[in-house]
């Protein structure tokens, strides 16, 4: 089984600093309401919490598209 790395530090409140083995990430939002996440790795995560049973819905943009 391969030894995992992460860890999440809080900057300020509605923003994270996420770091894992290869990459680094902020993810700007907290709460209710739409978070953006952006990784050194180029990828763009939009994501919020639908009301309801609907849950959580999220995009992505890869740096290329």
């Amino acid at each position: 089984m391969p030894i995992t790395f992460r860890k999440s530090f809080r900057i300020f409140p509605g923003v994270r600093l996420n770091i894992n083995r290869l990459s680094w990430s902020i993810t700007l939002g907290a709460g209710r309401g739409p978070r953006h996440t952006i990784s050194s790795t180029g990828r763009r995560t939009t994501s919020f919490d639908l009301p309801g049973p609907f849950g959580y819905r999220s995009t992505r943009r890869n740096r290329n598209h």
